[in-house]
């Protein structure tokens, strides 16, 4: 990403058509671009800053572009930090797209360019106005797609979970002053850790910080969500499961073995967790003549290498068949299955849950829906979400790995912070490395090659 501070400028509603369009500038300076943009349609100038000014947007030539809104936000109190001006027009693309130029144009002055993907977000980082973690939680606010997920994201927008990483990385700082003024007495290292309670005081910050890793997981599970491929031989009712998980009928169920050729994607929601449901072509030996099946095969197991739970249905009436066998020796051995045993209404046999050799089995029947909701429980349990009451936060995976880290460099600290340990040099050092591992998730301790592939990710007019 561009690392220079000029101004800045992008179409910050998304493509297509809209009611409503908004043209964002951000830059250290925009009351001489306002006054040059605005000269010939207003005379109140400049504008009053948060102050709404319905003026028309004019062209090289003084023709009307459109007609709308500027709002003019001074610097610092700005999303940016900077002085910024939002044109808010109606949503037509090719509208937005010539304010967008005519902007340009008058900016070529104050050297304005186009702003590059989370340019704006991240200046409102740089510039002190949200942390790392309130700026990635912008972006995840965005992309949420459960309600779950939208709470979560706007607690950590607001700064909850920020708050919480910087208590612990206060905690540790007052640890390491302790430490670190006792590193020029060495004699006295074994009455410093029993005098102040040091091995206890980190068990307590460790505590706590799993507490934090723990809603975290939970956040980044409604994040991420998880992938779930329906595999097994063919009329065993994986299109019907899919069926009756979503609520339509979106796949296509026949008596005929072999109707479904091709993957079927949906996503659902258990318990505000997305959930993306991918139904393949049911596996058996295919005919050489059959190319269209054999196709369907092949990509039914490419799914299945990259699904983070296999749903492997067999059918109850029948029971296992050496088919079944195969297809379950061939899966990948470090994705968690759930062998779905269906059509109990047919075999006899009660919805139920079951555990053998390691693998949960699950009876039910499509055609009843008797066990569905056991099916849904055990996916949510091999998910690993766990209903605690409590709200959590939408974490990354970035940041789980950065508070594991800090667990781990704690752990080492509390082997040191007993009588005898060889030295204070030691503990000092693993409480300055968690500190620093916490401080990467607010932004404090960051490399700017993550810097930029964070931002990168964003939308433009973000």
């Amino acid at each position: 990403m561009n690392t220079d501070s000029s101004p800045i400028a992008a179409i910050a509603t998304a493509p297509g058509r809209g009611g409503v369009g908004i043209v964002r500038i951000s830059g250290k300076n925009l009351e001489p671009f306002i006054s040059e943009f605005f000269r010939a349609a207003s005379k109140d100038l400049p504008l009053k800053p948060r102050y709404a000014h319905f003026l028309p947007f004019l062209d090289a030539d003084g023709n009307i572009i459109d007609e709308g809104i500027a709002l003019y936000f001074k610097a610092p109190h700005s999303f940016t930090g900077e002085d910024v001006l939002e044109l808010q027009g109606h949503g037509g693309p090719v509208v937005l797209q010539m304010v967008l130029k005519r902007c340009l144009q008058v900016g070529k002055t104050i050297q304005l360019r186009i702003a590059e993907p989370g340019e704006f977000t991240r200046r409102a980082f740089l510039n002190d106005r949200i942390d790392l973690a309130q700026a990635e939680a912008i972006a995840d606010l965005i992309d949420a797609t459960t309600e779950e997920a939208v709470r979560s994201a706007s607690r950590s927008l607001s700064g909850v979970f920020s708050k919480e990483i910087r208590d612990l990385a206060s905690a540790i700082i007052q640890l390491r002053m302790m430490v670190e003024s006792s590193l020029d007495f060495p004699e006295e290292d074994i009455d410093f850790l029993k005098k102040e309670n040091v091995k206890e005081k980190i068990i307590s910050i460790r505590e706590s910080l799993r507490g934090i890793i723990s809603q975290a997981a939970q956040g980044a599970l409604l994040r991420e969500g998880i992938h779930v491929v329906l595999a097994g031989q063919t009329n065993v009712g994986k299109s019907s499961l899919l069926n009756v998980l979503t609520g339509s009928d979106i796949a296509i169920v026949t008596p005929v073995a072999g109707t479904t050729r091709d993957k079927i994607t949906e996503t659902i929601q258990l318990e505000g967790i997305p959930v993306t449901l991918i139904d393949t072509a049911g596996i058996r030996p295919s005919t050489a003549e059959d190319e269209v099946e054999r196709i369907g095969i092949e990509r039914a197991w490419t799914e299945i290498e990259k699904a983070d739970v296999i749903l492997h249905l067999l059918d109850a009436s029948l029971g296992p068949t050496r088919s079944d066998e195969k297809i379950a020796a061939d899966f990948p051995p470090n994705i968690p299955v759930i062998q779905i045993w269906n059509k109990i209404d047919i075999s006899g046999h009660r919805p139920s849950t079951d555990n053998m050799f390691g693998i949960t089995q699950v009876y039910l029947s499509t055609q009843t829906g008797e066990g569905i909701d056991l099916l849904k429980t055990e996916l949510l349990k091999i998910a690993g979400w766990v209903q605690t009451g409590e709200s959590t936060y939408l974490a990354r995976e970035r940041h789980l790995t950065a508070m594991k880290m800090a667990d781990t460099h704690l752990a080492i600290a509390t082997e040191h912070a007993v009588s005898g340990s060889p030295s204070l040099d030691l503990l000092a050092e693993e409480l300055r490395l968690a500190q620093d591992a916490l401080n990467s998730i607010t932004g404090e301790f960051t490399s700017d090659d993550l810097l930029g592939l964070i931002f990168s990710r964003f939308c433009i007019g973000k």
